[in-house]
């Protein structure tokens, strides 16, 4: 029987065999970046890479996520290996959509050819065998919670239950069958050295804020109209002084965008929309938080004398990283760069952003660790995956390893993972909670 040492050097041989079509990969999805549940062209190429690979799977999970598996000689526990599909908009980016704005300025592009990395890495003669248990392959829509609009429309048409990937495809119980999960995020930051480790996010709830006035001619009959940009106004100046209400050690982050400010600039604004979101770092804080932001909508409708219609959307929960996982990911690094250059951050450390991996961390072991491949701020027009080598196949080997130790020796590794973790919620009480925070109000500020 082959150690697991000799195992990993197969997987890692054959994804450098494969690196320039791993590289090839990701900088395609680059070149054509569509946002959240709009990433059909995206999910019809990796689905043709799955194929070119011989890798049978299942398509249009939750619109166009897909979910493939590899299984190991003898049965066992399934290891998801995720990658994400979806962009963000960043108009102005050096690789962003000229049309739509679209841009991977958060380097998930990485992420599909890191996970074929894995599959590569697992197919390798030799290696599959002498696994006990499957690796699924999985590629998911819509991290970024985006275009709130538009999902609470398809929520609205029945196409979705909940607006984000890993969301949904809980709920539609695309991971029933999934015992643990990893996945590994490009970052920029200097302190996260080549690999980072640990830590944890902020949570979220989303706002789509719908203020309601009366049309009238802006020059000839203002008085007659009701301004819903001017309610807008008042509720985002009385947002901004709450913030000397919200404690430091929550991590509350209030911010959003004016997706509508009226009609034409002769009338007064009737119709005027607001994608908010509140961040923090426990539910409670987000509570607390996402409460005083209705307070302030329903204050600028009430001074104006209009309407507002709120709509809290049920966003993410903080990461928990699985120490038993983050060990063993954290070894195999160690084989792919200098020890100094891996750095594992304390589990309270929060870097303020919010993924849905953090929901699925609620209901299984999961790790989502970092690697140091890109410049410039995340989500701005700067950030550029530089050093692809860092940003995909070390990634793909170093989760290729990960699995070899989860899986092979009659998946004992995997099986102590197991033994040692208890999920903060089941499945279904996830999904309770979720449809929970689903909230939408009309306030009547006029009577």
């Amino acid at each position: 029987m082959p150690t697991n040492q000799e195992l990993k050097a197969k997987a890692m041989a054959a994804i450098d065999d494969r690196a320039d079509w791993l590289l090839d990969v990701s900088k395609t999805i680059l070149a054509n970046p569509e946002p959240g549940f709009y990433e059909y062209k995206t999910a019809g190429y990796v689905s043709g890479k799955l194929d070119e690979l011989g890798i049978a799977h299942q398509d249009g999970i939750a619109l166009t996520g897909l979910k493939g598996y590899l299984r190991g000689g003898q049965p066992g526990p399934t290891v998801a290996v995720i990658g994400e599909l979806d962009s963000l908009r960043v108009p102005g980016h050096p690789h962003a959509d000229a049309v739509t704005g679209a841009a991977h300025a958060c380097g998930h592009h990485c992420q599909i050819g890191m996970m074929l990395g894995v599959a590569i890495g697992i197919m390798a003669a030799g290696v599959q065998q002498e696994l006990a248990g499957s690796v699924a392959l999985m590629a998911l829509p819509a991290e970024e919670f985006i275009d709130v609009e538009y999902r609470y429309g398809l929520h609205n048409e029945g196409k979705l239950g909940f607006m984000s990937g890993k969301q949904e495809f809980i709920r539609l119980g695309a991971f029933d069958d999934v015992d643990m999960a990893m996945m590994v995020h490009t970052t920029s930051s200097s302190e996260d050295g080549k690999f980072a480790l640990g830590g944890t996010s902020n949570g979220h709830v989303t706002k789509y804020v719908n203020f309601l006035g009366k049309a009238a001619h802006a020059g000839a009959s203002p008085h007659m109209g009701v301004n819903a940009l001017q309610a807008a106004t008042v509720a985002l100046n009385a947002l901004n002084a709450q913030r000397e209400t919200l404690r430091n050690e929550n991590i509350v982050r209030l911010h959003g965008i004016m997706t509508r400010g009226g009609a034409s600039v002769n009338s007064t604004p009737a119709d005027v929309r607001y994608e908010g979101r509140v961040r923090g770092r426990t539910a409670e804080a987000i509570a607390d938080a996402s409460m005083k932001m209705d307070r302030c909508m329903r204050a600028g409708a009430l001074a104006m004398g209009g309407k507002v219609n709120i709509v809290t959307l049920p966003g993410y929960m903080p990461v928990i990283n699985d120490l038993g996982m983050t060990d063993i990911f954290r070894d195999n690094a160690e084989q792919l760069v200098p020890a100094g250059d891996i750095i594992t951050h304390p589990a309270d450390l929060n870097r303020g952003g919010s993924t849905d991996m953090g929901d699925l961390s609620q209901i299984m072991p999961v790790i989502h660790p970092y690697t140091g491949a890109a410049t410039g701020a995340g989500h701005s027009i700067e950030y550029i995956v530089e050093d692809y080598v860092q940003g995909v196949i070390n990634p793909a080997k170093a989760m290729a390893m990960s699995v070899i130790d989860l899986l092979a020796r009659g998946s004992a590794k995997a099986k102590e993972v197991l033994d040692g973790h208890t999920p903060v919620m089941t499945k279904d009480q996830y999904v309770a909670f979720q449809n929970s925070r689903l909230v939408e109000e009309l306030y009547d500020g006029s009577v």
